[in-house]
């Protein structure tokens, strides 16, 4: 199974459910971790900005910073 961001459980961009369902766990564990992060030294929001960036969404076979990077070459 492949990571990616997924799109019919998302709340938000779709990390959480992206990660649950690549550890095959309850996406609202790992919803709990990022609340759980975010209160003990915010560290949720960067992780969770990071996931965004480098998770592709569940279609692609591309990220988000892949996609803004080849876009950027292409400008070049």
């Amino acid at each position: 199974m492949h990571l990616h961001r997924r799109g019919d459980q998302r709340m938000l961009a779709g990390v959480a459910a992206g990660l649950a369902d690549y550890f095959d766990v309850d996406p609202t564990l790992v919803r709990i971790g990022f609340v759980a992060l975010a209160f003990m030294g915010g560290l949720a929001v960067p992780l969770y900005l990071a996931g965004w960036l480098l998770i592709p969404d569940e279609g692609s076979d591309l990220s988000v910073a892949e996609e803004l990077l080849a876009r950027e070459r292409d400008h070049t």
